[in-house]
């Protein structure tokens, strides 16, 4: 079934069951339906016409997004110009919606999803994660990036309900959500998010330990010691990291609450997904749930998706169990003396040092040596960091060419939207 094909068999079968919940009020499975068809029948779409729709998080956004799609036309949340919409409507007669990148590795780019790579991807959630009627699932972030609007899908088409919360700022209200009369709850959480859970409301999350159905995490690396830490918190709940993005749609996911935390564990792929390791250990994504290309960019496109397959920019190896590791990005390796090395795990080692709350480690000129590791971090509130403690907690935990020289303190690291450092800002 697609998306609207199950909205309406749970408006037949299950009409006054709640389907989606706001701040504003509680849509029944027969009202989302019923406004959708409202909707749709307003907007008088041709065949692959595309719509352009600003974001907001709440219901309007779902019915407008349902309703595109029940007129034929291609849904587009997001502003962009008129060159573009043409191209998407001529470029693939299977794209139903277009999702924007962050271009945090370039310019943001449209990315053209197919109903059948959308279903697929639900699939996949529900097959691993284990959605279910009785879910309650929490979206936090915004719903026209594949992080949240990616588990609107399963929800729904397993007749589940979803809470749309403006974002994570307001912790009183996300906790407030765990009240209501449901049996089990879920969300998707960044990175950044969980670490921001762990230092500001350990308590508020240990509270609703047994409420907690599972929680999957995604989007950009999570710490050996974030994830040690939720799962203590956490010990009734299950915990997934998974990997994932615009372009190769939901490809494997781990259960580390239950194999063990190690750091780039992504698992295997799922069941509508595959992944090999191409020259450089390239991670290279096949399946239903890849893109059909990007809008009005055959290059762009050809660069990526070759065959059938997304040439990602991440690398890493897959072990003798056939689960994916992640060992970094091909454009994010720092070259010390002929030496790679990988940020990300001097990241997740300089996590493990209780005084430092966040941290990114990037390139930077050295006098005498060329390019060298540098670390930026921000020491937690009320707390003197010294580099010199932090380069003698990370000898031993990581090799010596990989221990940074150069250290700043600063009061924040600039993240994307979805909790990835951002280290184009600091180029």
């Amino acid at each position: 079934m697609s998306l609207e094909e199950a909205i309406e068999h749970y408006a037949r079968l299950t009409p006054d069951k709640a389907a989606v919940i706001t701040a504003d009020g509680t849509l029944s499975y027969a009202m989302l339906w019923e406004r959708i068809r409202e909707k749709a029948d307003t907007l008088k779409l041709r065949e692959g016409e595309p719509y352009v729709f600003p974001t907001s998080q709440d219901a309007d956004f779902i019915i407008t997004y349902c309703a595109v799609h029940l007129c034929g036309g291609v849904a587009v949340p997001k502003s962009v110009s008129e060159n573009e919409i043409v191209n998407c409507k001529s470029s693939n007669s299977k794209c139903s919606s277009v999702l924007f990148t962050t271009g945090t590795t370039g310019s943001s780019k449209g990315v053209m999803i197919s109903g059948e790579a959308w279903t697929a991807n639900a699939e996949n959630l529900i097959d691993r994660l284990g959605f279910t009627s009785d879910l309650l699932f929490i979206i936090c972030g915004p719903l026209n990036h594949l992080g949240s609007l990616s588990k609107v899908y399963p929800t729904l088409m397993c007749g589940a309900t979803l809470y749309i919360l403006e974002s994570l700022k307001d912790l009183p209200a996300f906790f407030s959500v765990f009240s209501l009369p449901f049996r089990k709850f879920a969300t998707f959480l960044v990175p950044s998010s969980i670490r921001m859970l762990l230092q500001v409301a350990p308590k508020e999350l240990a509270a609703v330990s047994r409420k907690t159905d599972f929680i999957e995490t995604g989007a950009a690396a999570i710490s050996r010691h974030d994830m040690e830490r939720l799962c203590r918190l956490l010990p009734h709940s299950r915990l997934f990291n998974t990997y994932a993005s615009t372009e190769t749609g939901i490809i494997c996911s781990y259960e580390f609450s239950r194999y063990g935390c190690e750091p780039g564990l992504l698992g295997k792929p799922m069941k509508h997904s595959s992944v090999r390791i191409g020259e450089g250990g390239r991670v290279i994504c096949s399946g239903r749930t890849i893109m059909s290309g990007y809008v009005g960019s055959p290059e762009a496109t050809a660069q990526v998706l070759r065959h059938g397959e997304v040439f990602t920019s991440d690398t890493g190896f897959i072990d003798s169990q056939g689960m994916l590791h992640l060992q970094g990005r091909l454009d994010d390796v720092i070259n010390v003396g002929g030496y790679k090395v990988n940020p990300s795990e001097v990241e997740d080692a300089a996590a493990g040092f209780q005084p430092i709350a966040d941290c990114i480690c990037i390139p930077a000129p050295h006098i005498l040596l060329g390019t060298v590791p540098k670390l930026l971090y921000v020491p937690r509130q009320g707390k003197e960091v010294k580099p010199r403690d932090i380069a003698d907690y990370l000898k031993g935990r990581i090799e010596s060419y990989k221990v940074p020289l150069l250290y700043e303190a600063v009061s924040a690291i600039r993240r994307t939207y979805n909790g990835k450092p951002d280290r184009k800002a600091y180029t």
